[in-house]
């Protein structure tokens, strides 16, 4: 593997960070570009220590997974997607990428220093920002994997959403959850009411997401970390449900805004 100078590697990671933020912006891409962060982070396994925030979803074998569904889309306009993994796009998707969109691979080419499993937690991180949400730390240092994990560790949006009631405002199963499970009612009511809270806990709680399987301080890169740890994986669904409901909320308050 070849060594990069820390300082290099810090001023491409801002540099790819401005990027997103203006690519983001302008094209209202956000909820893709989260919810491809949460799909690359949320495949850990604490037992096998395999999967976690490390790029691996740019696999074909990974992407052409049910839950990744469409995501194809979000990593061709972070970065240049390999043969097999352009199969998995529809005609009107490369028609949306290379007509509508930048060049794909603008944000990677202008930082060709940052892994991709940076560039992924970084466009997550920048997603929120934009659409109103809390500023979350990013740490960087993560490797990129040629290692998949295999299928069912994220669960299948389509599936979700054919569980959902019919009538009126379609609710997904972890929506409900968060009003029916008392302890997840507590959580709801005290957002409702205290929003410098809910962003507070939720800007902890995307950052633990977005370092499962990575380990900050053993990442090479001089620099100060504050409370970082690894989620238990018995807790990463509760920060995934939490950070469905916090998007939903951040992306419509943007959408009633413009």
């Amino acid at each position: 593997m070849v060594k990069v100078d820390a300082a290099a590697y810090l001023k491409d990671v801002e540099k790819a960070r401005r990027s997103l933020r203006a690519l983001i912006a302008s094209k209202n891409c956000a909820p893709i570009m989260l919810r491809l962060a949460w799909h690359d982070a949320g495949t850990y396994d604490a037992n096998t220590k395999i999967g976690g925030a490390n790029g691996s979803i740019r696999n074909h074998e990974e992407l052409s997974h049910a839950a990744n569904n469409g995501l194809a889309i979000a990593i061709a306009l972070c970065g240049p997607l390999t043969h097999s993994s352009l199969l998995l796009l529809s005609s009107s998707s490369i028609h949306l990428i290379h007509f509508c969109y930048p060049l794909p691979e603008e944000v990677k080419n202008q930082s060709p220093l940052i892994t991709y499993a940076d560039l992924y937690q970084l466009a997550g991180v920048v997603a929120v920002e934009i659409t109103g949400g809390p500023t979350i730390h990013f740490v960087p240092g993560r490797k990129d994997s040629l290692v998949s994990p295999r299928e069912g560790k994220l669960p299948d949006a389509k599936q979700e959403l054919l569980k959902g009631e019919t009538d009126g405002l379609l609710k997904l199963p972890t929506d409900k959850s968060l009003l029916e499970d008392p302890e997840f009612r507590h959580y709801v009511e005290l957002y409702s009411k205290d929003e410098d809270a809910f962003f507070k806990d939720y800007a902890i709680s995307h950052k633990k997401l977005s370092e499962l399987g990575f380990t900050p301080s053993s990442s090479g890169l001089k620099m100060e970390v504050k409370n970082t740890a690894i989620l238990a994986q018995s807790a990463v669904g509760v920060t995934v449900a939490a950070a469905v409901v916090a998007m939903s909320y951040f992306y419509e308050v943007h959408r009633r805004t413009k």
